[in-house]
């Protein structure tokens, strides 16, 4: 009896020693406490079954799953309680949720089911082949199978499982021991062939010690795999992968709420170098942070990972103090995926929740929805300011990503940024001159265009007042200040919020924010606030004067030649046509046709393919790409009117600018005829003046060209392109119908204010078809 209970108890504990190794990863004891209870059970229903017919074993254990994954569900599920739908979801989408989840992952329903059922069948398989069936070898082979998948799943993420895998082979040998035959009655050719046996046994395990062991003992050491590599995370949209954008919008409509704030208690308030002004009663809330840009966009650049209520605890720097507080927020208008929460987070109750480690940033898979509550722990650092004057900044592969900035950096920005560093070798003092610099010699407006590519900052520093230069967002001034950090030595970050009461409240969209951040080493990441101090700013022309281009040589800068150039006979270039041959004017005929009959194919293919442009940009594609195709078509439309539209102009003042271009130059005639005039008569004496012959009639002026017809309007256009910016799931088919019919009149109207060459040509130029083309040669659309 006691040999018979060893390979059942062998079996259960080698499956149990799978949910150890598996809940090395997971936040809490649950997983492993429900992988046992699974381990026991299918091995116990198994010996149990064991006097039963074989084919009454599989449904009768198929039914105690159901039960026992229904309670492990139940179990999984804690406060959230257990529905249908959550436990659908769970045995739908238990493998990717498992495989993307962020670690240490949580107990939920969806992580925990198919470890649970997974360890119950092969409880049940191992139990019918070695306790039925004799094969205590074979059975083995089920949560042998279990265990290398667990170990698989795990990964790099947990600490190694030696002491595991050796306990799992004794157990297999255990449970091969107890089945071994011996005793004085046993025939000596039995025990001949049994030693024969074990022998050739021997011989082939050693033969594979040899032969495997290097391999083994180089993977023993070696990085395993991590499975979640080739699985995609969740992933957000342009909307949310870059709400940089959307500050501008936000500050369109001040008053709009987006969220409701409770603390639980407040926070210690988020240091802000260099300032030393007393806290103001209200707290950031941090919706994204940015650390990727690439000369256009600041982006997220996020791996996001499936979590649970649990998220990792960030790296505290030596020094820093740690206060943990817990704040209730409920979604009353915000819209996307990004989930706003005081910095850093490591808990959330009460929503579906995945985490970029890397940026701390917070995503709802599902969406955002009005009604939407959730709990935040968060867990606030504060620095040691009094380390920054001397504090260094890190260095290394793993800084890259944050002192990295796009390619064709504009040389006036290199130049400013090579200003304000001269003189100061200390990365603080560095930090401070930067946000000195901007907050003393820019306006904050919050009717500033979008916008924070290389084109958009360098108008926002150098630009004219008078044109818009020298005011932005805080999107602007948090861009401009981590560009110039990074091309100073300073790894630096974006960060896009909210200021929320502290006491608790309506948060609108004018709570928006913008601010970057420096990472300095013993200290952390520190916010700078670069914004205007006050009303009064001094125009950056009195302390820096940016570099002008050197233009190119004018006509009168070339040296006029000399007398000896001047009078020297001109070389003979070309020389006396010889006298034989083809005749050299059938040469020329048809040397033109074909150069003619080539010119004319090439405007017919740009004609057709202008054609299929227009056609693809206005009619393919959903509301929002076909908005931007129209946008496109406008734009080509107003450099072919040799009026491009500045790229630092928004969508409103674009169209403005449109609608206000000047007429045409009055067309005259190209031939006049020219009436003689008679010179008046010389004097006949001194005192006889005769009288001057009357001027002859003037020439009749031709009449004017009439004005031109005033342009079309272009408000569905603008309203259209609004919307797809801030709001793309907002446009509607009907909105891109009238934008298209918009452009295509607006742009009719234009081609006929032209002259008869420039409304000939305008079909045939081949502009439009690579003006707005992105890198790789697709549209941007």
């Amino acid at each position: 009896m006691l040999r018979r209970a060893v390979v059942p108890v062998a079996l259960a504990g080698m499956l149990m020693l799978a949910g150890a190794a598996l809940g090395g990863i997971y936040a809490d004891s649950l997983l492993f406490r429900l992988v046992a209870g699974a381990a026991i059970g299918s091995v116990a229903v198994g010996v149990a079954a064991r006097r039963l017919p074989s084919w009454t074993v599989a449904p009768i254990s198929a039914a105690l799953l159901g039960g026992y994954a229904a309670l492990a569900l139940y179990l999984a599920a804690g406060d959230g309680g257990l529905t249908f739908t959550v436990a659908r979801d769970a045995l739908a989408n238990g493998i990717p949720r498992l495989l993307t989840a962020m670690i240490p992952i949580e107990a939920t329903p969806d992580t925990v089911i198919i470890a649970v059922g997974a360890v119950w069948v092969a409880g049940l398989a191992a139990t019918e082949i070695a306790v039925r069936g004799g094969r205590v070898l074979l059975g083995c082979l089920p949560p042998a199978l279990v265990y290398a998948g667990a170990l698989y799943v795990v990964g790099p993420n947990a600490s190694a499982a030696t002491a595991y895998t050796l306990t799992f082979a004794g157990l297999v040998v255990a449970a091969l021991a107890s089945t071994s035959v011996t005793g004085a009655k046993t025939h000596a050719a039995v025990r001949a062939r049994a030693l024969g046996g074990a022998a050739a046994g021997l011989a082939v395990v050693l033969g594979l010690i040899a032969a495997t062991g290097p391999w083994v003992a180089g993977r023993v050491t070696a990085t395993p795999v991590d499975p979640r590599r080739y699985v995609q995370p969740p992933r957000v949209d342009s909307l949310d992968e870059s709400p940089l954008n959307r500050i501008s919008g936000w500050a369109l409509d001040p008053t709009q709420q987006l969220l409701e704030f409770r603390p639980g208690f407040v926070p210690a308030a988020a240091p802000s170098a260099p300032s030393k002004k007393p806290a103001q009663p209200e707290v950031r809330l941090r919706l994204a942070v940015l650390s990727d840009y690439d000369g256009v966009t600041w982006r997220v650049g996020g791996i996001y990972r499936n979590a649970g209520r649990v998220l990792p605890v960030p790296t505290t720097p030596a020094g820093a103090q740690v206060s943990e507080s817990q704040q209730q927020i409920t979604i009353t208008g915000l819209t996307g995926r990004l989930l706003p929460a005081v910095p850093t987070p490591t808990r959330i109750t009460g929503a579906r929740v995945a985490y970029d480690a890397a940026t701390g940033t917070l995503i709802r898979p599902e969406g955002l929805s009005d009604g939407l509550r959730y709990t935040a722990i968060s867990q606030t650092q504060t620095p040691d300011l009094n380390l920054l004057p001397i504090a260094e900044v890190p260095s290394g592969d793993a800084w890259v990503r944050y002192l990295k900035v796009g390619q064709n950096t504009p040389k006036q920005i290199e130049g400013l940024a090579e200003h304000l560093a001269e003189g100061y070798s200390a990365a603080y003092d560095r930090a401070v001159v930067i946000e000195q610099f901007l907050a003393e010699h820019y306006r904050h407006v919050a009717d500033a265009p979008s916008g924070h590519a290389y084109p958009n900052l360098a108008h926002f520093l150098f630009g004219r007042r008078d044109l818009g230069g020298q005011k932005g967002t805080s999107e602007q001034f948090a861009a401009a200040y981590a560009l110039l950090a990074r091309l100073t030595g300073l790894p630096s970050r974006v960060v896009v919020g909210f200021t929320a009461p502290a006491a608790g409240g309506a948060v609108t969209a004018g709570d928006a924010l913008a601010w970057p951040e420096v990472y300095f080493d013993g200290v952390g990441w520190v916010a700078f606030d670069p914004m205007p101090k006050s009303d009064t700013v001094r125009p950056v022309e009195e302390d820096y004067t940016p570099p002008k281009p050197t233009p190119p040589p004018s006509p009168s800068d070339t040296p006029a030649p000399t007398a000896e150039e001047s009078s020297a006979p001109p070389s003979a270039a070309v020389a006396a046509p010889a006298t034989g041959g083809a005749s050299t004017v059938l040469v020329a005929s048809g040397a033109s046709g074909g150069v003619v009959f080539v010119l004319v194919g090439v405007a017919f293919a740009v004609v057709a393919l202008r054609s299929a442009q227009r056609r693809r940009r206005l009619t393919f594609g959903d509301p929002a790409q076909r908005i931007t195709g129209a946008w496109l078509e406008f734009t080509d439309a107003l450099r072919l009117a040799g009026h491009p539209v500045p790229s630092h102009l928004s969508a409103t003042e674009a169209a403005g600018h449109a609608s206000v271009l000047p007429p045409p130059p009055k067309r005259t005639g190209l031939l006049r005829r020219a009436v003689p005039v008679t010179p008046p008569a010389p004097p006949t004496g001194p005192l006889t003046p005769v009288a001057a012959a009357p001027d002859p009639a003037p020439d009749p002026a031709p009449d004017p060209a009439p004005d031109p017809a005033p342009l079309p309007p272009l408000d569905a256009l603008v309203d259209a392109i609004n919307t797809a910016g801030f709001a793309p799931e907002a446009a509607d088919a009907g909105q891109a119908d009238r934008a298209g019919e918009q452009v295509v009149t607006y742009s009719s109207a234009l081609r006929a204010r032209g002259n008869w060459w420039q409304r000939m040509l305008w079909n045939v130029r081949p502009g439009p078809l690579r003006w707005n083309r992105a890198p790789g040669g697709k549209s941007p659309r």
